[in-house]
């Protein structure tokens, strides 16, 4: 067969027939033809509307979302006495040194290191945010911060 326009069909099982109904009783589809009992809802255009009843009361009901939540990045917190332990002097002290000996997360996007407890050992740190105080305590023992 010669492939033209008006040759081309669907594959063969591709397409079902529409069923056909209110045609008789015999039909299977006949008699209320798939539509139930009596009512509105068995005409034609009756269905439309009545899902919306008391939608308004439902939408006043429900709370408002209020507030804002931040896109910023929360740092892990690291103690100064946390670095004491796990860190021997000389040692750069970074956020993957940390992932890595599991003081934070390893999924940690930033860590922020506070002056809690006491530090002696000379550290370096790099990349990440401390407090003023934790600064003070770092240089006081002979580290850097960069």
């Amino acid at each position: 067969m010669i492939l033209q326009p008006h040759t081309i069909k669907p594959a063969k099982g591709a397409r079902h027939a529409k069923k056909k109904r209110g045609r008789g009783n015999a039909s299977g589809h006949g008699n209320y033809s798939g539509r139930g009992g009596k009512g509105q809802t068995a005409r034609s255009g009756g269905s439309a509307g009545l899902k919306l009843l008391g939608f308004k009361f439902q939408m006043q009901s429900t709370p408002k979302l209020r507030g804002f939540k931040s896109l910023a990045v929360k740092p892990a917190e690291v103690l100064l006495g946390d670095l004491e332990k796990n860190f021997s002097a000389n040692e750069t002290v970074t956020l993957k040194s940390l992932a890595e000996k599991g003081i934070i997360s390893k999924n940690a996007l930033a860590a922020k290191i506070l002056n809690t407890g006491a530090l002696t050992k000379k550290l370096t740190i790099e990349g990440l945010r401390l407090t003023k105080a934790a600064v003070e305590q770092v240089r006081a023992a002979g580290g850097e911060v960069k």
